[in-house]
């Protein structure tokens, strides 16, 4: 069966066998630069933001849920997030996807800004240019 496999590594030229290696073992250095790496610091990355939440942190769960960290369990590593003024959830840490600035909150109100404009463009196109 690998009686063929065989015949070609036993040749006379012991160069070919590393020649033919080399462009599998290129294609997994770059695999890993670019796809394992980066997902590792992504990883950390992640890690590092759940240990460093504190009590007070607004913050989006996985789920896509804004709330705001009340308490946090070390021991169980969960922690208690309000979603709303007397709804309180028990969460896993993992379960917190990013922590919310007032950066972010700045910028949400005035992307909000914009909406409403153009509507007189509208009516002036009606045709009621006629009637004036």
């Amino acid at each position: 069966m690998f009686s063929w496999f065989l015949a070609a590594t036993s040749s006379s030229s012991s160069g070919g066998g590393l020649v033919a290696l080399a462009p599998l073992l290129l294609m997994g250095a770059v695999g890993y630069f670019l796809l394992i790496r980066p997902q590792q610091r992504r990883s950390r990355a992640q890690q590092a933001l759940q240990r460093s939440i504190e009590e007070g942190d607004d913050v989006l769960t996985t789920a896509g849920i804004y709330a705001t960290v009340i308490e946090i369990d070390e021991d169980l590593g969960t922690v208690v997030l309000e979603i709303a003024p007397g709804i309180r959830v028990k969460v896993v840490r993992g379960a917190i996807a990013q922590r919310i600035t007032e950066d972010e909150y700045d910028e949400d109100e005035d992307e909000g800004e914009g909406e409403g404009e153009g509507e007189g463009d509208l009516a002036d196109s009606t045709g009621d240019d006629a009637a004036k």
